[in-house]
């Protein structure tokens, strides 16, 4: 089944840039300041989590202060014209560069093109200004931010991990298939793998934006325990991916399969495949016998082919149907390590219920 993603009108960063901007430009005109520096800072301003926020506030305010100094220096100077946007321009970036104010750049820049229009006789009048509306969108957004509806990623990076897991089993049974039918890839399979990668990518990034933000809002120790358990099935997820990705790339050269041995691995891989979809990775008596057999079937291969015993030797020292056998086999493996996180993930949760469940019961009982 394909699987669709709700569209949201608003999400909470749109709704949070919105918030930020209003209240910039609300307090720029109750102190007669012009806004449009202060906005600009606060839409750049508000960032995917607090402490990214905070932490490139520090830069941006210097960087900021460096474009806003060179606009007035190249409008004494030049006045009006185009020497001036263009010196402001380059000045500010290479000085940002070399301070490393990489996150202030853009910043910086805008402010000091914006402001070469602005600046009349009164030049450090006009500096000093602008520096305040620059401090104006910084603190608001930064405050914006940590208040207004903090950043918490835990459902979408539980949502995604479940889905990345059931598109690895749908890219694993697909070219297992290919493999165990001697089937040349249609380009297909790589295609999807390569977009599963990229989004495993982003949902770590996820993951790391979570727990950046322990450090500035306070959450449980169940939230805590929960993305632990969450990260470590992401980690396993990546190890799974690398096992596909050798599959995927296997040379062209694929093993020809008994009707037995091809119906046995298809079976293998549809047991895997509905273990990757089971939200508790669970693992059916059944399909322990037949990993049983595949790995019986792994032993007499290597038996049979000792580093191309029976075969004529080549550049490779492991055979494709050995290798094959290899990988799914240590997918089996990591699914029984998922297993066993899931049992445990469940052991908790029973523990932290126990003695509240318990409370409870006391309360009614002394009621």
């Amino acid at each position: 089944m394909k699987q669709t993603i709700p569209y949201k009108f608003i999400g909470g960063r749109i709704a949070k840039t919105g918030l930020a901007v209003f209240i910039t430009a609300f307090i720029c005109h109750m102190l007669d300041w012009p806004a449009m520096f202060a906005v600009i800072t606060a839409i750049v301003t508000i960032e995917p989590t607090v402490a990214d926020s905070i932490r490139k506030a520090y830069v941006r305010f210097p960087a900021a202060a460096i474009g806003a100094g060179f606009a007035v220096l190249f409008t004494f100077i030049f006045g009006d014209s185009p020497y001036s946007y263009a010196s402001v321009s380059l000045a500010t970036i290479i000085v940002c560069h070399k301070l490393k104010l990489h996150d202030g750049m853009l910043v910086a820049t805008l402010t000091g093109v914006a402001m070469i229009s602005t600046v009349q006789d009164h030049y450090l009048s006009s500096f000093f200004i602008r520096l305040g509306t620059t401090t104006t969108g910084i603190v608001v957004s930064t405050a914006v931010n940590f208040f207004v509806m903090p950043p918490n990623y835990s459902t979408s990076i539980i949502k995604n991990i479940h889905a990345l897991y059931r598109r690895s089993g749908d890219i694993l049974h697909k070219r297992g298939l290919e493999i165990f039918n001697s089937q040349g890839s249609d380009g297909t399979v790589r295609s999807d793998f390569q977009r599963l990668i990229k989004d495993i990518d982003k949902t770590e990034t996820l993951c790391h934006y979570q727990k950046a933000e322990y450090r500035y809002h306070r959450f449980s120790r169940e939230d805590m325990r929960n993305f632990h358990y969450e990260y470590k099935k992401l980690t396993i997820l990546r190890q799974i991916t690398y096992h596909v990705g050798n599959l995927i790339f296997l040379p062209t050269v694929l093993p020809e399969l008994e009707k037995d041995r091809k119906k046995a691995a298809a079976a293998v891989l549809e047991d895997i495949k509905d273990s990757l979809y089971d939200p508790g990775f669970l693992i059916t008596e059944s399909h322990h016998k037949k990993i049983s057999e595949v790995t019986q079937w792994f032993i007499e291969q290597k038996q049979l082919n000792p580093a191309g015993g029976l075969r004529p030797r080549t550049h490779h020292h492991v055979q494709p149907e050995t290798a094959i056998l290899y990988e799914v086999l240590s997918i089996h493996d990591l699914i029984e390590e998922l297993n066993q996180i899931q049992t445990m993930e469940i052991k908790h949760r029973k523990l932290l219920k126990a003695p509240l469940e318990a409370g409870a019961q006391k309360g009614g009982e002394q009621a």
